[in-house]
C-alpha cells in the first residue's frame, strides 16, 4: 500500500504541472482519479479519496464532475482537520462526495446554475457574479475533461453544512 501511495503521489506531482499550464486541456482518455492524479496537484486529494475508499467509484463510468481543492487548499485547512478526517471514515467521505455533483457539469452549464445538488446529498451554492465560486471557494481552473466526467479545480475544499 505504502508503494502504490508514492507511486500516487509521483504521478500527481507530475501531472498536476500539467494541469495548472493548461486550463482547458485534458487527457480525455483517461478517467477522473488518473486526470487529476497526473495535475501533479492534487496528492492530498488522492490520498483522502483512497482512505475513504472512493477510487474505484471515481473510476466508474459516470459521468461526474468533481470540483477538486488542490494540496494548497487542504493546507488551508485549520490545523489538524485533515487529520482527523482521515482517521473517520465516514465524515471525510461526506466531505469528498459533497465535491462531486452527478452529471457532466461544464464551466457553460455552471455558470448558469445558483445551485448544484452534491452526490453527498446537499446543495452547493453557486455564484458567478465575479468568477465562478462554489460555496467559498473558487474555481481556477474549469473544464479538465476526462473519460468519465470533468474536473473544476477550486482554490479551498468546500464543507458540508
Amino acid at each position: 500500500m505504502y508503494r502504490w501511495t508514492r507511486l500516487v503521489t509521483a504521478t500527481v506531482l507530475t501531472l498536476g504541472l500539467a494541469l495548472a499550464s493548461a486550463p482547458a486541456r485534458a487527457d480525455s482518455q483517461k478517467d477522473i482519479v488518473d486526470t487529476a492524479i497526473a495535475a501533479g496537484q492534487f496528492t492530498t486529494l488522492a490520498k483522502a479519496l483512497q482512505a475513504a475508499g472512493l477510487v474505484e467509484t471515481l473510476k466508474g463510468k459516470g459521468p461526474f464532475t468533481v470540483f477538486a481543492p488542490t494540496d494548497a487548499a487542504f493546507a488551508k485547512l485549520p490545523a489538524g482537520t485533515l487529520d482527523e478526517l482521515l482517521k473517520d471514515k465516514a465524515q471525510l467521505t461526506k466531505v469528498l462526495t459533497y465535491h462531486v455533483v452527478p452529471g457532466k457539469v461544464l464551466a457553460a452549464d455552471v455558470v448558469k446554475l445558483k445551485e448544484a445538488k452534491t452526490v453527498e446529498g446537499q446543495s452547493v451554492r453557486i455564484d458567478a457574479t465575479s468568477g465562478v465560486k462554489i460555496d467559498n471557494a473558487t474555481v481556477v481552473t474549469a473544464d479538465v475533461l476526462a473519460s468519465n466526467g470533468v474536473i473544476h479545480v477550486i482554490d479551498s475544499v468546500i464543507l458540508p453544512k
